[in-house]
């Protein structure tokens, strides 16, 4: 069995390991006879109850109609399943069949899951008879008496023929795991996991030539050279030893261009071929939902909205992760139905791999659904978390929870019902592991309103907590009352490592002091992150570091602002009155460096080095004139916007993204870089891309907008040389995680740990380790 898979199978003869009170854990009996096998897997465990998922392998003649039965030994009782009739008389269970997974062909299988309650222990079944046959695990002696399908059966229990709104992929995912590199025995001291990805090769029509762009690598050193090639021509005269871009002047459109690394003055092996931005755009074709109809008779349609990038299948290339959202789309502040949701994953070249129904029991909108996609287990491949409920239907069909509840009240709130979170498979969709929500929302009005407004601010994100390996961030509540889960995912199952509630004692001053958007750095420089919620900032191990009391914001922003001082600093805009309109932190301490006076709601504030003209980072905002240097002075004029950020042409000052286009600063105004062919920006008057980062090419960071009609995304990227060299920002570990929280709710640019700015330093080179 290939080492990243997510589950253990215990053959006949092995003895299934119990699960004793209290553990959470995957635990799978393949209890064992002739022409049948069962994986029995305890997905989630909490007191007194626990999910699980059931899969029957048929290693005999195909089947149409099937019954499953085992006993409990510690008196488990099934409480609700999903995709199997399930009954219960004394210790005996019965599953039966419901109609889409009725046939399973020889080798085929057929899924099902329950939730079930326990006492004093939940030890696995030991036995499992399939329409009155002991399963063994082994093949019939005599093999099945018809032949077996020349093409596998799927693994999970899908239905023939999906939900409409859930269209098949018209391309399956590949059924080939990729190689994978084992990790270091022992990672460097300090060293954090990452992704082991390619050159990210990317050609870029420029004028009458190409620009060609590559990463380099944050495990390799200064000391490594590239030499670039056009088909078999090289068309540098010497190895390159500066920046991981060549201005290929007069070369022809639609070059084919690979790169090799040379090492102590040994050439590597080629690179993948480039990607082709023939018109300085890659598009990547979407298939779009349809639409449909609320209760209260309304139509809407869909848009491709936020986007995530992970390597979904272990080859070193990015895939895409978007959401998309229903034209009926809401703020909490607003009552009325919304269609569905859906998360697709797509390949850069347009694949779909799987689409995840949400169901009628997330509502759509900007505060409802943030997901993050990231390696958690370490095996190599991305897995994509979020908030699922029951309704939800997996990339293959599994369904979480009741099809048929529906919790959604007159106003178009879902204020009851049970909360689930959920990992999924990067690769399938699959789900991997269910458990219940982290806070769940108990009594409405306990989150400082009845309606249902604040009760459904969710935030996420994900964080070294430990120093080398990542967790998951998942959080409820910013006005009033906080509250932040932290998980694990090891060995395919999420786990919690700590939950931080502002409800709790010690904590109280960390209420009211969330963003619409949170910020994952290492503050205090111990090698491990931390949570900046706000106003207030949560240590790795869950307890609260400080709390400055400004309260809630619209916008914010940690980084090496001010490459002077030691440390990294926050800039944050209010929009409490009676609290300064934005201040300017050491991320460390909360201690406020300087500020600016009361004046309502501030709602937007950006800091960045976007002028070469003062050292450090420039900060502004919606409601305080001027431009502030790191010390809080007035510099001269307000950009005319206050958004997005994006480091796009040659020099290492950033540049303004806004809407559609992407301007250059300067004293007496901006200057057009690019205005977006065709696109359009998400999330209304935040008008902010699908998603920016650097996810191609050399350091530069690219834009995605959807196209007008969300047929596709449209990634552009820059067609600018550069003289500077920077490891890719997708290897620091505060930018990475940055880009994996982006699309939480209003939804901020990223930031490195190190300063990048006129006159900056040599780059630190990272201290990782990749998987």
């Amino acid at each position: 069995m290939h080492p990243s898979r997510h589950r253990l199978i215990l053959l006949a003869g092995t003895t299934a390991a119990a699960v004793v009170a209290g553990t959470l854990g995957t635990v799978v009996a393949s209890a064992a006879a002739v022409g049948c096998r069962v994986d029995y897997q305890i997905t989630n465990q909490w007191q007194g109850g626990f999910g699980a998922s059931v899969t029957v392998t048929n290693l005999g003649d195909p089947v149409d109609g099937w019954t499953l039965t085992w006993s409990y030994a510690a008196g488990q009782q099934v409480s609700q399943a999903w995709s199997a009739a399930v009954t219960q008389s004394g210790a005996q269970v019965t599953a039966r069949n419901v109609d889409y997974n009725a046939a399973i062909a020889t080798n085929g299988t057929a899924a099902f899951g329950f939730n079930g309650s326990w006492t004093g222990s939940n030890p696995v079944p030991t036995s499992f008879a399939l329409n009155g046959t002991t399963c063994t695990g082994a093949p019939a002696t005599d093999g099945p008496t018809t032949a077996a399908p020349t093409t596998p059966p799927p693994t999970t229990a899908a239905p023939t023929t999906p939900p409409p709104t859930t269209p098949a992929p018209t391309t399956p995912p590949p059924t080939t795991p990729p190689p994978t590199t084992p990790p270091p025995t022992t990672p460097p001291a300090g060293a954090k996991q990452m992704e082991n990805l390619d050159r990210g090769l990317i050609s870029v029509r420029s004028g009458s030539g190409n620009l060609v762009s590559w990463r380099l690598l944050g495990t390799e050193t200064s000391g490594v050279a590239f030499n670039l090639y056009r088909g078999s021509t090289r068309v540098n005269a010497s190895p390159i030893t500066g920046a991981t871009s060549y201005l290929d002047s007069g070369a022809a459109a639609g070059s084919a261009y690979t790169v090799r690394a040379v090492v102590g003055g040994a050439e590597q092996a080629a690179s993948a071929p480039a990607l082709q931005f023939g018109a300085g755009y890659l598009d990547v074709p979407l298939q779009v939902p349809a639409g449909g109809t609320t209760p209260s008779g309304e139509n809407y349609t869909y848009s491709a909205n936020d986007a995530s990038v992970g390597d979904l299948n272990g080859d070193g290339t990015y895939e895409i992760v978007l959401k998309w959202d229903p034209s009926n789309a809401k703020d909490n502040s607003q009552s009325g139905y919304t269609g569905n949701v859906y998360v697709d994953a797509y390949t850069l070249t347009g694949t779909r791999l799987w689409r995840v129904d949400l169901g009628r029991n997330i509502r759509a909108g900007a505060h409802y659904t943030q997901f993050q996609v990231y390696d958690y287990d370490g095996d190599g491949r991305a897995e994509v978390a979020m908030k699922t409920a029951d309704g939800t239907r997996s990339g293959t069909g599994q369904l979480i929870g009741s099809s048929s509840a529906d919790y959604r009240n007159s106003s178009g709130y879902v204020l009851s019902g049970p909360e689930y979170l959920t990992m999924f498979n990067g690769l399938t969709g699959a789900v991997l592991s269910t458990v219940n929500y982290d806070p769940p929302r108990g009594t409405v009005s306990s989150w400082g309103d009845s309606y249902g407004n604040r009760v459904d601010r969710f935030l996420a994100g994900t964080a070294y907590l430990d120093g080398q390996r990542p967790s998951l961030i998942m959080a409820r509540g910013y006005y009033t009352r906080a509250v932040i889960a932290a998980w694990d995912f090891r060995n395919g199952t999420l786990t919690k490592r700590w939950t931080f509630d502002s409800n709790s004692s010690g904590n109280g001053a960390a209420a009211g002091q969330g963003n619409h958007q949170l910020s994952v750095a290492d503050v205090d420089a111990d090698g491990r992150q931390e949570i900046v919620y706000g106003a207030a900032t949560i240590d790795d191990n869950g307890r609260l570091l400080y709390s400055t009391g400004n309260g809630h914001g619209d916008a914010m922003h940690v980084g090496d602002l001010d490459p002077g001082r030691a440390g990294l600093e926050v800039f944050k805009v209010d929009e409490d009155a009676s609290k300064p309109s934005s201040w300017f932190a050491d991320a460390r301490t909360g201690q406020i460096l300087w500020s600016t006076p009361a004046s309502g709601d501030n709602g937007r504030g950006v800091s960045a080095d976007i002028w070469a003209g003062s050292p450090g980072a420039e900060s502004w905002s919606s409601a305080v004139a001027g431009l502030a240097n790191t010390r809080g002075q007035n510099v001269g004029r307000k950009p005319s916007s206050a958004n997005f950020l994006a480091w796009w042409d040659g020099d290492p000052v950033r540049e303004l993204l806004d809407g559609t286009a992407v301007d250059k600063y300067g004293t007496g105004g901006e200057t057009r870089l690019l205005t977006g062919s065709s696109v359009a920006s998400n999330n209304g008057t935040k008008s902010t891309p699908a998603l920016s980062g650097d996810i191609l090419g050399d350091w530069r960071e690219e834009v995605i907008w959807r196209t007008t009609d969300s047929r596709a995304l449209r990634i552009y990227s820059t067609p600018t040389p550069t003289s500077t060299r920077i490891h890719t920002l997708m290897h620091d570990p505060q930018y990475r995680v940055a880009i994996a929280w982006q699309n939480t709710a209003y939804n901020q640019p990223p930031h490195p740990g190190f300063f990048i700015g006129d006159q900056m330093a040599s780059p630190p080179t990272p201290n990782i380790y990749l998987r």
